[in-house]
């Protein structure tokens, strides 16, 4: 079934359910869906269609959504764009195909041809009657969704409308056991963030297609991690590990009431068993934990029964459709429990770089895509990561993998978290420099790190410097932002 036929249909079966919670609003679902039908017509008028691009670039709210999701019911091109794009970046992305861009106040509309439509003026326009009907077009793009642009410039993911129609969130008839426990789990959905993120529309599409309740908080200026789930009484919600980890400490000294939760998926960047261990032992057995890319989606998933049975050193099991390979340097696939690089075949892969060819054959080949990063599978199929092929560090011409040098420093009990970059060295190349959040009362020594990271994975992995900082700054898109580690001026060195 063709998106977003599977939404709409969700919404219809139950037109009185609710579908949002923002703020003292309740949006029923059938009011979503006439939302939908009105803001489709309105884009329609407004000369989208099949094969236009349109950037959308709001806030999170229902009538949000609902634009998302007209415009990929008439079939256009959806530009989601993040906010704190800088100018160069955001002309970038507005660059790519598109022919109209819908704000809806809460940032200035940028200067330029390209024409501004008002969200709230689609909205309150005359109803012409139209009814909701899908023109979508299975081979054209259905969104571009964008890289973190840690290379300065962000690379649109193409998306089209045949791999959403086989995408493990949004279609249910594919859904596995797990994506069905996710779903069940998702009764009340803490709706964060930005709709132009992959990661918050793929685990909002199983709350809204489960007939959960999607509830957008409001900023009463406490971190939402852990106040708005005691205060909404969330089910179910995505988080990234440096959020995870502040929470956890929030919880530490003030006993906030997050025993609605029943599932809470850990995702953005690499976590220690030890840690997710330690999210256990506080939450309860409601931690999952996801791997996947911009250009792939979820690819991998560790349950919180993984969990249980000793598998919290790994990113779980592929979903339902979703085929693994770790492949040597020269493209042959390795056996059961040798690392190398992993390489992901799925229908709901991207079909490429928006405008870039020669990025997508070096990505994507013979319909897998090559993800940088570097694992194992084991022989219970569970995939174990290693570090990313491209977070490498040259030391007197010796790669050096990021990766492992965190998992090592964050296993020690004296380190909560642990982070590691390289910068540019007049003797070395590069020297590898390392980011350590101490655990509570401890106080980490540097000879103890040194001697551990030493033993395990040798002299050139050793960090030229350990500095200990009070948090780790995330980048807009969640994830540790290591360049403003080595450029902060804080901190203690070792």
């Amino acid at each position: 079934m063709l998106f977003p036929h599977p939404l709409l249909d969700a919404l219809r079966d139950s037109p009185g359910g609710v579908a949002f919670e923002h703020g003292s609003r309740a949006v029923s679902r059938g009011e979503l869906l006439e939302m939908i039908r009105r803001l489709a017509g309105a884009l329609a008028a407004a000369g989208l269609g099949p094969g236009r691009g349109v950037a959308i670039r709001t806030a999170v709210s229902p009538e949000a959504f609902a634009a998302h999701m007209a415009a990929h019911a008439l079939g256009c091109r959806v530009v989601g764009v993040r906010p704190g794009y800088p100018a160069a970046q955001l002309a970038h992305v507005l660059g790519m195909g598109v022919d109209a861009l819908l704000v809806d106040g809460s940032s200035a509309a940028p200067e330029g041809p390209l024409p501004v439509l008002s969200l709230a003026e689609l909205l309150a326009r005359a109803d012409d009657g139209r009814p909701l009907t899908v023109t979508a077009r299975p081979d054209d793009v259905a969104a571009l969704t964008f890289t973190s642009g840690s290379t300065g410039r962000p690379k649109g993911c193409a998306i089209t409308y045949r791999a959403l129609s086989e995408h493990w969130a949004w279609q249910p008839r594919v859904w596995g056991p797990v994506a069905a426990a996710l779903a069940e789990s998702f009764g009340r959905y803490l709706l964060f963030g930005t709709l132009a993120s992959m990661v918050v529309m793929e685990f909002l599409a199983p709350c809204l297609l489960g007939g959960g309740t999607a509830v957008i908080p409001e900023d009463d200026g406490r971190p939402i991690f852990p106040y708005a789930i005691e205060r909404h009484r969330i089910t179910g919600s995505i988080i990234t590990v440096p959020r995870l980890y502040q929470m956890l400490r929030l919880l530490k000294d003030d006993p906030v009431d997050v025993g609605s939760l029943r599932a809470l998926m850990v995702s953005g960047s690499p976590i220690s068993p030890s840690r997710l261990a330690a999210a256990v032992e506080r939450l309860g057995p409601v931690v999952y934990q996801g791997y996947g890319q911009t250009e792939a989606g979820n690819i991998a998933m560790l349950t919180p029964a993984d969990i249980a049975r000793g598998h919290a050193d790994s990113v779980g099991r592929p979903h339902p459709g979703v085929e693994i390979s770790v492949r040597d340097e020269d493209d042959r696939e390795v056996a059961t429990g040798r690392t190398g690089e992993i390489h992901v075949r799925s229908p709901y892969l991207m079909s490429g770089y928006w405008g870039q060819p020669a990025e997508t054959r070096d990505t994507l080949r013979d319909g897998r895509l090559r993800t940088r990063d570097l694992g194992y599978v084991d022989e219970e199929g569970f995939l174990h990561l290693v570090g990313r092929s491209r977070d490498v560090i040259m030391v007197n011409a010796m790669v050096v993998y990021a990766g492992p040098i965190e998992r090592v420093l964050a296993g020690h009990p004296d380190v909560d978290e642990a982070y590691v970059a390289g910068a540019p060295d007049e003797l070395t190349g590069e020297a590898v420099h390392a980011f350590v959040v101490p655990a509570a009362g401890r106080t980490p020594g540097r000879d103890a790190l040194t001697a551990l990271v030493r033993a395990e994975l040798g002299d050139d992995s050793v960090p030229r410097t350990i500095t200990v900082v009070p948090a780790v700054p995330v980048a807009a898109s969640g994830k540790p932002d290591k360049r403003a580690l080595l450029d902060r001026p804080g901190g203690r060195m070792l």
